[in-house]
Protein backbone atom coordinates (compact mmCIF):
# COMPACT_ATOMS: atom_id res chain seq x y z
CA UNK A 1 0.00 0.00 0.00
CA UNK A 2 2.91 2.63 0.83
CA UNK A 3 4.46 2.33 -2.66
CA UNK A 4 0.73 2.65 -4.29
CA UNK A 5 0.48 5.50 -2.14
CA UNK A 6 4.13 6.94 -3.61
CA UNK A 7 3.07 6.00 -6.98
CA UNK A 8 -0.12 7.88 -6.84
CA UNK A 9 1.72 10.79 -5.18
CA UNK A 10 4.09 10.63 -7.91
CA UNK A 11 1.67 10.70 -10.89
CA UNK A 12 -0.10 13.94 -8.57
CA UNK A 13 3.12 15.58 -8.76
CA UNK A 14 3.59 15.30 -12.54
CA UNK A 15 0.25 16.10 -13.20
CA UNK A 16 0.57 19.32 -11.10
CA UNK A 17 3.38 20.14 -13.28
CA UNK A 18 2.22 19.29 -16.55
CA UNK A 19 -0.55 22.16 -16.14
CA UNK A 20 1.73 24.72 -15.85
CA UNK A 21 2.00 27.65 -18.77
CA UNK A 22 0.42 27.94 -21.75
CA UNK A 23 2.37 26.87 -24.99
CA UNK A 24 3.80 29.69 -27.08
CA UNK A 25 4.30 29.15 -30.70
CA UNK A 26 7.56 30.62 -31.68
CA UNK A 27 7.60 33.42 -34.69
CA UNK A 28 8.59 31.40 -38.35
CA UNK A 29 12.24 31.98 -38.93
CA UNK A 30 13.39 33.92 -41.91
CA UNK A 31 16.92 33.30 -43.94
CA UNK A 32 19.16 36.13 -43.27
CA UNK A 33 20.97 37.01 -46.67
CA UNK A 34 23.08 39.98 -46.76
CA UNK A 35 24.98 40.69 -49.82
CA UNK A 36 28.00 43.31 -49.94
CA UNK A 37 27.50 46.77 -51.21
CA UNK A 38 27.09 47.06 -54.53
CA UNK A 39 30.02 48.74 -56.79
CA UNK A 40 29.11 49.13 -60.17
CA UNK A 41 31.25 49.53 -63.24
CA UNK A 42 30.48 50.68 -66.54
CA UNK A 43 30.25 48.37 -69.79
CA UNK A 44 31.43 49.52 -72.81
CA UNK A 45 31.87 46.69 -75.58
CA UNK A 46 31.15 46.61 -79.15
CA UNK A 47 26.66 46.83 -78.96
CA UNK A 48 25.40 49.89 -79.56
CA UNK A 49 24.38 50.73 -75.81
CA UNK A 50 26.39 51.04 -72.67
CA UNK A 51 25.20 50.57 -69.20
CA UNK A 52 26.99 49.89 -65.69
CA UNK A 53 26.70 46.44 -64.04
CA UNK A 54 27.32 45.15 -60.05
CA UNK A 55 31.09 44.23 -59.87
CA UNK A 56 29.44 41.28 -58.57
CA UNK A 57 28.45 40.02 -61.86
CA UNK A 58 30.39 38.02 -64.57
CA UNK A 59 29.45 39.49 -67.95
CA UNK A 60 28.96 36.63 -70.69
CA UNK A 61 28.88 38.54 -74.43
CA UNK A 62 26.34 36.54 -76.60
CA UNK A 63 25.98 36.81 -80.27
CA UNK A 64 23.99 39.72 -81.62
CA UNK A 65 24.21 41.79 -78.54
CA UNK A 66 22.97 39.32 -75.70
CA UNK A 67 24.23 39.83 -72.90
CA UNK A 68 23.93 37.10 -69.65
CA UNK A 69 25.29 39.04 -66.67
CA UNK A 70 26.04 35.73 -64.28
CA UNK A 71 25.47 36.37 -60.09
CA UNK A 72 27.42 33.14 -59.33
CA UNK A 73 26.39 33.31 -55.38
CA UNK A 74 23.12 34.00 -55.43
CA UNK A 75 22.60 31.42 -59.05
CA UNK A 76 20.72 34.07 -60.71
CA UNK A 77 21.25 36.06 -64.39
CA UNK A 78 19.73 38.60 -65.95
CA UNK A 79 19.70 38.25 -69.52
CA UNK A 80 19.97 40.89 -71.54
CA UNK A 81 18.65 41.09 -75.35
CA UNK A 82 19.35 44.24 -77.88
CA UNK A 83 17.15 44.42 -80.76
CA UNK A 84 17.21 46.50 -83.28
CA UNK A 85 13.63 49.27 -83.70
CA UNK A 86 13.01 49.12 -87.65
CA UNK A 87 9.43 49.77 -88.34
CA UNK A 88 8.38 47.42 -85.06
CA UNK A 89 8.18 49.01 -82.24
CA UNK A 90 4.75 48.27 -81.28
CA UNK A 91 6.03 44.66 -82.13
CA UNK A 92 8.67 44.70 -79.92
CA UNK A 93 6.63 46.36 -77.09
CA UNK A 94 3.93 43.83 -77.10
CA UNK A 95 6.37 41.42 -76.97
CA UNK A 96 7.97 42.62 -74.15
CA UNK A 97 4.53 43.28 -72.48
CA UNK A 98 3.10 39.40 -73.49
CA UNK A 99 6.51 38.16 -72.25
CA UNK A 100 5.75 39.66 -68.33
CA UNK A 101 2.52 38.74 -68.27
CA UNK A 102 2.57 35.10 -68.92
CA UNK A 103 4.00 34.91 -65.73
CA UNK A 104 0.35 35.95 -63.87
CA UNK A 105 -0.29 32.27 -63.19
CA UNK A 106 2.27 32.04 -60.90
CA UNK A 107 2.74 35.70 -59.74
CA UNK A 108 1.03 37.15 -57.09
CA UNK A 109 1.05 40.48 -58.21
CA UNK A 110 2.76 42.69 -60.92
CA UNK A 111 4.38 45.95 -60.25
CA UNK A 112 5.04 48.56 -63.13
CA UNK A 113 7.50 50.74 -63.06
CA UNK A 114 7.63 53.50 -65.86
CA UNK A 115 11.29 55.39 -66.86
CA UNK A 116 11.51 58.15 -68.55
CA UNK A 117 14.31 60.23 -69.50
CA UNK A 118 14.08 62.48 -72.42
CA UNK A 119 17.38 63.47 -71.52
CA UNK A 120 19.35 60.41 -72.41
CA UNK A 121 16.11 59.28 -74.67
CA UNK A 122 15.94 56.13 -72.80
CA UNK A 123 11.79 55.23 -72.24
CA UNK A 124 10.93 51.67 -70.80
CA UNK A 125 9.15 49.68 -68.10
CA UNK A 126 10.64 48.05 -65.54
CA UNK A 127 7.85 44.89 -63.79
CA UNK A 128 8.44 43.32 -60.26
CA UNK A 129 6.80 40.12 -60.30
CA UNK A 130 6.07 38.62 -56.78
CA UNK A 131 5.43 34.97 -56.32
CA UNK A 132 6.31 31.77 -57.36
CA UNK A 133 7.10 32.62 -61.00
CA UNK A 134 9.64 32.00 -63.26
CA UNK A 135 11.06 35.86 -63.18
CA UNK A 136 10.83 38.32 -60.25
CA UNK A 137 11.87 40.98 -62.41
CA UNK A 138 11.59 42.38 -66.07
CA UNK A 139 12.36 45.38 -68.48
CA UNK A 140 12.54 46.88 -71.51
CA UNK A 141 14.29 49.94 -72.70
CA UNK A 142 14.52 52.07 -76.21
CA UNK A 143 15.06 55.06 -77.66
CA UNK A 144 11.60 54.82 -79.88
CA UNK A 145 13.57 55.23 -82.89
CA UNK A 146 16.19 52.76 -82.92
CA UNK A 147 17.16 50.83 -80.14
CA UNK A 148 15.38 48.23 -77.86
CA UNK A 149 17.01 45.99 -74.95
CA UNK A 150 15.22 43.73 -72.93
CA UNK A 151 15.83 42.45 -69.92
CA UNK A 152 14.67 39.50 -67.81
CA UNK A 153 16.17 38.21 -63.62
CA UNK A 154 16.08 34.37 -63.93
CA UNK A 155 17.46 32.18 -60.78
CA UNK A 156 19.06 28.45 -61.50
CA UNK A 157 16.41 26.72 -58.86
CA UNK A 158 13.11 26.18 -58.20
CA UNK A 159 10.84 29.50 -57.90
CA UNK A 160 10.47 29.85 -53.74
CA UNK A 161 9.90 33.55 -53.57
CA UNK A 162 10.04 33.46 -49.60
CA UNK A 163 13.49 32.06 -50.41
CA UNK A 164 15.16 34.20 -52.43
CA UNK A 165 13.38 37.48 -51.60
CA UNK A 166 16.81 39.00 -50.23
CA UNK A 167 18.43 38.23 -53.30
CA UNK A 168 15.49 39.07 -55.48
CA UNK A 169 15.74 42.90 -53.95
CA UNK A 170 19.16 42.76 -54.41
CA UNK A 171 19.08 41.94 -58.20
CA UNK A 172 16.26 44.55 -58.51
CA UNK A 173 18.22 47.20 -57.62
CA UNK A 174 20.75 46.07 -60.31
CA UNK A 175 18.47 45.85 -62.20
CA UNK A 176 17.31 49.88 -61.95
CA UNK A 177 20.69 50.50 -62.10
CA UNK A 178 21.04 49.35 -65.36
CA UNK A 179 17.76 51.10 -67.10
CA UNK A 180 18.88 54.77 -65.36
CA UNK A 181 22.58 54.52 -67.03
CA UNK A 182 21.68 52.71 -70.09
CA UNK A 183 23.33 55.20 -72.81
CA UNK A 184 22.62 54.82 -76.53
CA UNK A 185 25.31 54.78 -79.11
Amino acid sequence: MSSLRILGLFMGIVFMAACGDDVVVKPEAKLRLQYPAPSYIKVNDSCPFDFERNEMSEVELRPNCAINLNYPRMKATVYLTYREVQDNLNSLLSDAQKLTYDHTIKANEIFEQPRVDSIHKVYGMFYMINGDAATQSQFYATDSVKHFVTGSLYFNSKPNFDSIYPAVVYLRDDIRRIMETITWK
